[in-house]
């Protein structure tokens, strides 16, 4: 989250005007209510394609190799970014990336599923239990 108390730069980030853009994205159904999808930086831009790191998650904890999981976009210089799932493998799996995609092919739209995995054997977490994947993303990134 951004602080902007008494920091101009980070309030222009996050103000447009009078209102306060949290990066939430949200629906609103028939009966008007809203619902809180996804955050806007969990949206993986890859080749044109919005790709929802949270649905690629919960159709990759499906699959039977996969203990772990967290999905992020990694830097592309030609579509700008590609999808990348850091994942913890269940113990004695035989993990690899070209049975993991055959399996997701079904599930989930083609320019969502990762083409690349970074196997780890454990995923980094706030006190709290949450992936920090801001970690991840440097990560990838400083490995480039």
């Amino acid at each position: 989250m951004v602080d902007c108390l008494d920091d101009e730069a980070a309030a222009a980030e996050v103000f447009a005007g009078d209102w306060y853009r949290s990066g939430d994205l949200g629906r609103i159904d028939a009966d008007g209510f809203v619902t809180v999808v996804d955050r806007i930086k969990d949206v993986i831009v890859a080749g044109g394609g919005n790709v929802s790191s949270p649905e690629v998650e919960g159709a990759l904890r499906g699959h039977p190799d996969v203990l772990d999981v967290a999905v992020v976009g990694r830097p592309h210089p030609q579509w700008g970014e590609t999808v990348v799932a850091v994942v913890v493998a269940r113990e004695g799996s035989a993990f690899d990336l070209a049975g993991l995609r055959a399996w997701l092919e079904p599930r989930i739209a083609r320019y969502g599923i990762p083409r690349e995995p970074a196997l780890r054997p454990e995923l980094p977490r706030t006190p709290s239990g949450k992936v920090t994947e801001h970690v991840l993303r440097a990560e990838l990134t400083a490995s480039d």
